[in-house]
């Protein structure tokens, strides 16, 4: 199971990668939309992950796999947190203060609606 969990977390980080770099390339702005984007995606299917769980006991090892691993190393809170503090020591108090609150409701909405679209 570790193994297993360790090669889900791989390629969740992997996927963060490819993700960040995709929509950094994309935006090209001074704020880091990248990891957003990835937080609120990693919480909106987390989120589904839960609610499909609340119906379905005994898949312990699934949702160990997908959340703790997959979307574990998908997620990134400490990238988000250093993002945030860069802005704030550059001098760009708003500019924090929007990223870090924004992606908080973000991840929370995301996560809410996930597990409501597919709750039991």
């Amino acid at each position: 199971m570790i193994v297993v969990l360790a090669l889900a977390g791989g390629l969740g980080a992997a996927a963060r990668f490819v993700v960040d770099t995709a929509v950094a390339r994309r935006a090209r702005t001074s704020v880091p939309v990248g990891t957003a984007v990835v937080n609120v995606t990693a919480c909106l299917l987390l989120g589904l992950l839960t609610g499909w769980a609340l119906g379905r006991p005994g898949r312990d090892g699934l949702l160990a796999v997908l959340g703790t691993g997959l979307l574990g190393g998908y997620s990134t809170f400490s990238t988000a947190s250093v993002e945030a503090a860069r802005l704030l020591l550059a001098g760009r108090r708003s500019a924090a203060v929007l990223h870090a609150l924004g992606m908080l409701l973000a991840c929370v909405g995301a996560a809410a609606a996930g597990v409501a679209l597919t709750a039991p």
